[in-house]
């Protein structure tokens, strides 16, 4: 279990979407508005990973066009989410303007390609239990581990939301957030 524990962490606490999203959330809107996707990305993360512990990873491999379709999903979506980012004003935030829902973020975690890795190569360190223990082991792992890191990442973002109070800091930053989860829509295809 530490070492499931360690390699979940370590690829959840890397940077990824969500960390760039999140941190970013927490910049824009503050830490209590970003509750609501901090807490879609860690369940959503713990159901892709229960999927992937009952053989949906696996079935995905097996077809190279379902692969491929959700790689271009992915990428598009990544995308879009970057060219938001790159132009997020430091203005007060408008009607339109808020953070991932509880369900967005639940949903974004489909086409997350980071998430699909690592519950794939976390599910290859649970072999030994039945496909049910190892997609509740699998599962609550994520949700819980992934729970922290979401709470580190974006009390991070809140915190620089002070010293991004300078438009040119604030679009500096926001750009370069912007280049870093676009930079992940490439990596969907490796």
């Amino acid at each position: 279990m530490t070492a499931l524990i360690g390699f979940v962490f370590f690829g959840l606490f890397s940077p990824g979407p969500n960390v760039v999203l999140l941190t970013a959330s927490g910049a824009r809107f503050g830490f209590r508005a970003t509750l609501p996707h901090l807490l879609g990305v860690a369940l959503g993360v713990g159901f892709i990973a229960f999927l992937t512990g009952l053989g949906l990873g696996t079935l995905i491999e097996k077809f190279p066009i379902l692969r491929l379709v959700l790689m271009i999903i992915a990428s598009v979506w990544i995308l879009w989410m970057a060219w938001k980012l790159w132009n997020a004003k430091l203005a007060v935030a408008k009607d339109t303007d808020r953070p991932f829902t509880f369900i967005q973020a639940v949903l974004f975690q489909w086409v997350n390609p980071k998430i699909w890795a690592v519950a794939t190569s976390a599910s290859a360190m649970v072999t030994e239990l039945a496909p049910l223990g190892q997609a509740t082991t699998l599962a609550f792992t994520f949700s819980g581990v992934n729970l922290c890191v979401c709470l580190f990442w974006t009390y991070a973002g809140s915190l620089l939301k002070t010293l991004l109070a300078d438009p040119l800091k604030w679009q500096a930053f926001m750009r370069i957030m912007a280049v870093a989860l676009a930079g992940f829509s490439g990596l969907v295809f490796l």
